[in-house]
């Protein structure tokens, strides 16, 4: 629906941009005044801008995935055309009415070829840097401590990742270097902190291979995983999710196939004492609960029947409801879902909306952490955030 009312505003900055596009190359060159010329590049440029709603509408194949993939990376752009177009046009704006730069110098063909280029090398610059970002996977380390004391063992290896959205924008070779780090860490436990595919389960690259790297995470206790919001089968329409009819948004029966065979232990609202010496709990997402959930334990009814002696973990997709897992007393709380921003400037705007946008946060005696994630909601690059794995080592009262 989001996307819907959007695609006004889309088609206008499209159209606003093409014509910017257009009067910078006529300057540049006297020949692309052609109507020839400019019908070719208007065309190129209506490609990009479509190959989004494209894909979306193109029959399930390999076509479709590299439309889909084409469009993802062109939203990434567009961002950074739309800052950085409407940044230097500010300041046109701005020098023409202030007067301090003769308007005959601000119209030279020399002064606009200029300004344009220069955004054009930092809207290249910015993307390919982006892109290349999202691919490259870091270790993100914390150390705490948990109050509790647990019988002959004085410390815990948590390694948790979130939001690795497998479908057109991350396959099989992202999910190799993410396990090779995993594995690094040599962890106790794995937590996927929820959002582990994009949607559309047919958008994965090649399902039987992700099981096959899945099985290659070395663990002492498991892994274990949580749904989000996007781990329910609907069309995806840059980054937003289209459902039809009042049918109870679920997992693709295959996604809980696939993690199964891979030895990943889903969680649905249920939790797990390991090892006899500490809770690990799973909870569905706060919007799109899932298959056979009506509604989700609040915090206190999750605790209410621990061993509050033990340490208390907790998995939940969107970092919500801090406070009141504290109050139950939750010890560390595992989330993902906000991506840091992804894109700069959103990281920017993330802390209106969440108590604990991304990183490490304290609760009274309740730890919260927030990955930025490993896969990509949408735009396929990351500007002002990295892929991460989160590696916390808990050290317990002895």
């Amino acid at each position: 629906m989001l996307a819907i009312l959007l695609s006004p505003i889309y088609i206008a900055l499209n159209f606003y941009i093409a014509k910017w596009l257009i009067y910078w190359i006529e300057n540049c060159n006297k020949h692309v005044q052609s109507k020839k010329i400019k019908t070719i590049i208007i065309g190129i440029y209506t490609f990009f801008a479509s190959s989004i709603i494209i894909g979306f509408f193109l029959p399930a194949g390999p076509i479709q995935k590299i439309i889909k993939s084409i469009g993802n990376y062109w939203l990434g752009v567009l961002v950074y055309v739309i800052i950085i177009v409407f940044i230097a046009d500010g300041i046109r704006l701005i020098l023409y009415k202030s007067k301090k730069i003769p308007k005959e110098k601000l119209s030279l063909r020399k002064t606009i070829v200029t300004v344009g280029t220069i955004c054009i090398i930092s809207i290249l610059t910015i993307s390919i840097i982006g892109a290349i970002n999202a691919r490259q996977i870091t270790i993100t380390k914390y150390q705490i401590n948990v109050e509790k004391i647990v019988k002959n063992k004085e410390k815990l290896k948590i390694v948790m990742v979130a939001d690795l959205h497998l479908g057109y924008n991350i396959g099989c070779r992202q999910m190799q270097q993410m396990v090779k780090k995993i594995n690094q860490e040599k962890p106790d436990v794995v937590a996927i902190a929820g959002d582990i595919f994009d949607n559309e389960y047919k958008a994965l690259d090649n399902p039987k291979k992700l099981i096959k790297i899945f099985k290659q995470i070395k663990s002492k206790y498991g892994v274990y995983a949580v749904y989000g919001n996007h781990d329910v089968e609907e069309k995806v329409l840059a980054g937003f999710t289209f459902s039809f009819g009042k049918k109870k948004k679920v997992s693709n029966i295959k996604m809980d196939q696939l993690l199964e065979k891979a030895n990943i232990n889903l969680l649905r609202d249920e939790g797990v004492l390991i090892d006899n010496r500490f809770y690990l709990y799973g909870r569905p997402d706060y919007k799109k609960l899932g298959r056979g959930i009506t509604k989700r334990k609040t915090p206190e009814q999750i605790t209410k029947n621990m061993d509050k002696e033990k340490p208390i973990i907790v998995i939940d997709h969107q970092p919500r409801q801090l406070q009141e897992l504290q109050d139950a007393g939750v010890d560390i709380d595992l989330s993902g879902h906000t991506h840091n921003g992804q894109l700069f400037p959103g990281n920017l705007l993330l802390p209106i909306m969440w108590e604990n946008p991304y990183g490490y946060r304290k609760k009274g005696k309740m730890h919260s952490f927030v990955t930025s994630g490993i896969g990509l909601f949408g735009p396929n690059m990351r500007v002002g955030s990295k892929a991460e794995i989160v590696s916390i080592t808990v050290t317990f009262k002895h």
